[in-house]
């Protein structure tokens, strides 16, 4: 019996694929400079793929493209991680919660956890996590969900990265994605919905605690500018109940 070669991927998609890889270990560092010339050289290509792999990078939000600056990993800081996780918390805990009670299988998750528990360094655990939140929505029944969450996905491990070369905390992450595990299996999906919930928030708040002081300000201000202009509106009607006394009066 003939055995089926496996296809050769593409060297635009190699490049894609071991750029990322770079920047979703750290290899990679926000703000620095994607050269396509060093990169061509780097990979043995010409500088076609490599351009092609940038453009799709900046489409998934990993690096950008300046007209000045050329193209460089993305900076993350609180606002884009906020933002990030945002979404991450609107739809990641309802597409597991719907995981769970249609009793898809979450074998994918359990084999990247034993990956993560197994793994020899950073890298290794880093896309071994990356998978286990991936194998929780990816069956939630509801393919454009999961697309929407893939969307994020490369963003939000790009936040993990930057957040774990400041404080690494595989130790606990660890413990909450088994328990995650634990009630998914369990047929509990309001308890893993919520379980998930408060891992994702609990790690950006660890992670970029000036995100919730930024959310904090920008609700200040907002109260602010109401307070200011239901100051003002009685104000003017005050100014204007006057004249028209005044006006009445003479």
């Amino acid at each position: 019996m003939t055995s089926v070669p496996t296809p050769i991927p593409s060297r635009t998609q190699y490049v894609l694929e071991e750029i990322k890889r770079r920047i979703l270990t750290g290899r990679l560092t926000p703000g620095q400079a994607l050269v396509e010339t060093e990169l061509a050289a780097q990979f043995g290509v010409s500088k076609t793929p490599v351009r092609e792999a940038l453009k799709t990078l900046a489409g998934t939000g990993l690096v950008v493209m300046s007209q000045y600056k050329g193209v460089t990993v993305r900076m993350v800081d609180a606002d884009m991680a906020r933002e990030v996780y945002d979404v991450r918390l609107l739809l990641e805990p309802e597409a597991l919660r719907r995981a769970v009670r249609r009793s898809a299988s979450l074998d994918a998750a359990k084999d990247a956890l034993t990956r993560a528990d197994e793994a020899t360094d950073t890298a290794e655990r880093s896309l071994a996590n990356r998978e286990f939140h991936r194998a929780l929505y990816l069956p939630c029944g509801n393919p454009l969900l999961g697309r929407m969450l893939d969307e994020v996905r490369d963003q939000a491990a790009l936040v993990s990265a930057v957040a774990w070369a400041a404080s690494p905390s595989w130790e606990r992450e660890a413990g909450e994605h088994r328990e995650i595990l634990r009630l998914a299996l369990d047929g509990d999906a309001d308890g893993a919905a919520r379980a998930l919930h408060a891992h994702i928030a609990s790690f950006v708040e660890r992670a970029f605690p000036q995100a919730d002081d930024a959310a904090a300000d920008q609700a200040a201000n907002q109260t602010a500018g109401r307070t200011a202009n239901q100051a003002a509106g009685r104000a003017a009607n005050q100014t204007a109940g006057r004249a028209a006394n005044q006006g009445g009066q003479e």
